[in-house]
């Protein structure tokens, strides 16, 4: 039986000529982007936002406290000429989310990287004193404004013809714990939402998961910092809680074209768990 089809072959790239390989400045080469970023005007967020903008692009920084996000950009304006556009938002709360594209799309008439950054995990005493309240409020942030910031960011991409989302997760959501049980389940969540709305909307547009272990950020002062290190020297392969900038390089991966081929998983920045 003849396995000849009438079908035409599929048209391969050639990448046999020099001219086409890229450097690894290209790789890495943002400029003309526009970013969002939330969650950005401290922590890895902060370090997410400087790191694009040492690369070429525009920022949009959102949190819910203006004066930070004011700050952060006036110091990416000064070091590395890009535009720095702060901008109050509880990303938890869905009546804010139109407010925020429509105000990022009027000054930039785009985005080319959506970074849902913004999260919280409050401390309990007990999971018997977790209230509704707090259990809302985690899964608000954590999950239900990044699906809904996502999909209204995603369908503009598509229109726009491609663009990049990072949602960036906790490995908490594959190591749950009694004390971050709502964050770790919200976490989960997320990472499921990235397979499906890198689905929804590829080809175009491509979406991944940053899953971050322990860092040392300013969230981290609320930590047992001793009993934190002692864990990480037994639970991670690097022994080790990583410091803020050690997240620049998977970011920046993710959110360019280093990552052409990389949608719908989720890459690990987290000293090796075991």
């Amino acid at each position: 039986m003849s396995t000849s089809s009438s079908s035409a072959p599929l048209a391969v790239p050639d990448r046999t000529a020099v001219s086409t390989i890229p450097s690894v400045s290209e790789l890495y080469d943002f400029t003309g982007k526009v970013a969002v970023v939330t969650g950005g005007s401290r922590g890895l967020g902060r370090e997410m936002v400087r790191a694009l903008a040492a690369q070429g692009a525009d920022v949009v920084i959102v949190s819910r406290k203006l004066d930070s996000c004011e700050e952060l950009a006036r110091e990416i304006e000064a070091n590395t000429g890009r535009q720095a556009m702060p901008y109050a938002c509880h990303v938890g709360r869905w009546e804010e989310l139109d407010g925020l594209v429509d105000a990022v799309y009027e000054r930039f008439g785009k985005v080319d990287v959506l970074i849902n950054n913004a999260g919280m995990s409050p401390l309990y005493e007990s999971l018997e004193d977790v209230s509704e309240k707090l259990f809302d409020a985690v899964l608000n942030i954590n999950l239900k404004g990044p699906f809904r910031l996502a999909v209204l960011v995603a369908s503009r991409m598509v229109k726009a013809g491609g663009g990049v989302i990072i949602n960036v997760s906790s490995t908490g959501s594959i190591r749950n714990a009694p004390q971050i049980v709502p964050y770790a389940a919200a976490k989960a969540g997320l990472n499921s939402l990235t397979e499906g709305l890198a689905q929804a909307y590829g080809p175009t547009v491509r979406v991944n998961t940053l899953m971050s272990g322990p860092f040392l950020t300013d969230v981290s002062r609320h930590w047992d910092l001793e009993s934190n290190w002692a864990v990480s020297q037994t639970s991670t392969v690097l022994k080790r809680i990583a410091t803020p900038e050690e997240v620049i390089g998977a970011a920046l991966f993710l959110a360019g074209p280093a990552s052409s081929y990389t949608s719908g998983v989720a890459l690990r920045v987290d000293g090796g768990i075991i």
